[in-house]
């Protein structure tokens, strides 16, 4: 079967979309996810401004928790790309909000590819399922795809980072215990800047948009492993199309950067602007986040987890855009959609 047909779950998502796009420029046929159907006009408007394939386009209301749609949504598909996974903008009341709909929704979709012998599942997973849930004495080592987040490590582990675990570990364990032809691949992506290219943006999106838009006196001292969100779009489609991916995890970051190296970067670029480039000490951040539960993941950011991210560059010849540019497009890219005004 080679019908260059892919299924691809949110692609109203900030990766979502560009993913869309790279696989329509490679003359794919997508049949796109969403949520709502009055997201098709804006999203497929969005894409077009992208592509001259948007005739290869086609869209579904499709629920991750359905399961019957997804056993008719795999028939007749060579690749799954599943990109959906709930993130949310605030902190839910409890964990299973995130941890049910995130597990039952990848046990789904791969029970369905499974029996419509769909040949490869590529599912986006996080970073937050390898480098959390670590003790004091692990915080030493280099992480990379033979580790996991381990979810019972309370003091290290958040919500959102314990339902990526536990998804992509239910992923692997169908692929184990089911008889199938079916493969999958993981790719697992560390805080996603680059171009948003409308409203809806990736919540990453929000460490260069807090900064531009004054909303902090000064800046916490935490760090992330940044990568390009067309990056890892580019990563997907490799990780879907190269025969030895199968099988393996992937890590897609490009460069590790404090709040304080981005701050700086958009101030070189933006002189005019207002940029916080201050540092609050830990015990202020700490003594915040106590007033703003939303801001509680960010403690465990306080910690550098060193990350080894040379699989996919060695294994699928990947090239990341550097970390930089992927700030100063983010950058860029919401000034002109007026996120930041």
């Amino acid at each position: 079967m080679n019908n260059r047909k892919v299924l691809l779950t949110g692609v109203t998502g900030f990766l979502g979309s560009h993913t869309a796009i790279q696989l329509l420029n490679k003359g794919y046929e997508v049949i796109g996810t969403v949520r709502a159907k009055n997201r098709i006009n804006s999203i497929r408007n969005v894409i077009a401004a992208h592509t001259d394939q948007n005739h290869k386009l086609s869209f579904v209301v499709a629920d991750l928790s359905d399961k019957e749609i997804w056993t008719e949504l795999t028939q007749g598909v060579e690749f799954v790309q599943h990109v959906a996974s709930p993130f949310p903008r605030e902190l839910p009341k409890h964990e299973d909000e995130l941890i049910v709909p995130a597990k039952n929704g990848t046990l789904n979709i791969l029970n369905a590819a499974a029996a419509n012998n769909v040949k490869r599942v590529v599912m986006t997973s996080s970073l937050a399922a390898i480098a959390y849930g670590k003790s004091k004495e692990e915080f030493d080592k280099v992480f990379n795809e033979n580790d996991w987040t381990d979810i019972n490590q309370k003091k290290d582990i958040t919500p959102y980072l314990k339902s990526k675990t536990i998804a992509e570990k239910a992923a692997w364990d169908i692929i184990r215990d089911t008889p199938s032809t079916l493969e999958l691949v993981t790719v697992c992506p560390g805080a996603i800047l680059g171009p948003v290219i409308e409203q809806d943006f990736g919540t990453s999106a929000n460490i260069v948009i807090s900064l531009l838009n004054g909303s902090y006196p000064a800046i916490p001292k935490i760090g992330f492993d940044i990568v390009d969100v067309r990056s890892v779009a580019d990563l997907l489609i490799r990780a879907m199309e190269i025969p030895k991916a199968a099988g393996n995890r992937y890590i897609a970051a490009s460069e590790y950067l404090t709040m304080k190296e981005v701050s700086g970067i958009l101030k070189e670029h933006y002189p005019e602007r207002k940029i916080p480039t201050a540092e609050f000490p830990n015990f202020v951040t700490r003594v915040i986040a106590m007033f703003r539960p939303e801001l509680e993941p960010v403690l465990l950011e306080m910690k550098r987890r060193k990350t080894d991210i040379s699989k996919a560059i060695n294994e699928l010849q990947w090239q990341p855009i550097s970390a930089r540019e992927a700030v100063v497009a983010c950058a860029e890219s919401v000034l002109e959609h007026k996120i930041v005004i």
